[in-house]
């Protein structure tokens, strides 16, 4: 087993960010930058923001995270977003998910300018990936790619399971490993709540990706050996044992998956890391017009 070591990839794609933003900064006169929404006070949705924000400070960007209470009306939200679109120094802007129940997300992403959507959320980027065309992949999937990159994995003519199917990881993840690109090239079977003898799926997978949100959904008896395993769950729990006073848990059970693995993330310390890069490297692209002129 080997470890797919998201801490160290993404030093080591951020020092890169780093320089290309600092040469930014030299022919422009300004650094990227990315804009952050919060709406509400979820915690796990304000210690996510905070660690974009910090890591945008190390890498030369600048960064502003707006917080409304979650009171908000949905018609308030867009014309601050509208706000931000007309804004020619705003190269970035995200609106962390989720909102309250009153506001339609889905509004709320149609309202971003498609290119400055460095989530990689809106419509038109989507449907431009699926044609296999420049645009900002959704960051976890873009990140994920860059980790295989990293690697060398050569994942053309692998079986790809992909467990989840949502809008933000399983169906953009499941679409890119099968393009015609490197990483791709793969055969992808998308397996969700619905999927009947799920277990029997994962099993057949040469490369596995877990996102479905569920702690521990991947146990050693749904993994075939040598599989390249993907954890992309973040499953928050209540611990003593940890400072913060919660503990992460993946979506795989890696102490039992791992001595199955060829290749397995860590949770924390893989995917969630790669996730910021992902987000950083659209952001630095956005900034510099490369995808949208």
């Amino acid at each position: 087993m080997k470890l797919l070591d998201g801490k160290l990839v993404s030093a080591k794609i951020k020092e890169g960010i780093k320089q290309e933003a600092a040469a930014f900064l030299a022919s422009t006169g300004r650094k990227p930058h990315l804009v952050a929404v919060l709406v509400g006070n979820d915690g796990a949705s304000e210690t996510y923001v905070a660690s974009k924000m910090r890591n945008c400070e190390l890498v030369g960007f600048e960064s502003t995270n707006i917080h409304y209470p979650a009171t908000i009306s949905e018609d308030s939200l867009i014309a601050k977003i509208r706000e931000l679109n007309a804004d020619e120094g705003v190269d970035g802007i995200i609106v962390q998910l989720p909102l309250p129940k009153h506001i339609d997300p889905e509004r709320i992403t149609e309202a971003i300018d498609y290119r400055k959507d460095v989530d990689g959320f809106h419509p038109v980027n989507l449907g431009r990936m699926q044609r296999n065309l420049p645009c900002f992949i959704p960051a976890t999937p873009y990140g994920i790619l860059l980790m295989l990159e990293y690697y060398g994995l050569d994942t053309a003519g692998m079986h790809a399971v992909v467990v989840g199917r949502s809008n933000i990881v399983g169906s953009p993840m499941s679409i890119l490993l099968a393009r015609n690109a490197s990483p791709g090239n793969c055969t992808v079977t998308l397996t969700h709540s619905r999927t009947k003898n799920i277990k029997d799926e994962v099993r057949r997978a040469d490369i596995v990706v877990a996102a479905i949100g569920k702690k521990h959904f991947i146990t050693a008896d749904m993994v075939k050996e040598g599989a390249i395993v993907i954890d992309v769950g973040i499953n928050r729990e209540i611990s003593s044992e940890t400072k913060s006073g919660y503990k992460l848990y993946g979506d795989v059970d890696f102490e039992r998956v791992a001595p199955l693995a060829s290749w397995i993330t860590p949770v924390p310390g893989g995917v969630g890391l790669m996730t910021i890069v992902g987000l950083l490297k659209n952001t630095l692209e956005a900034a510099k017009k490369s995808i949208y002129k």
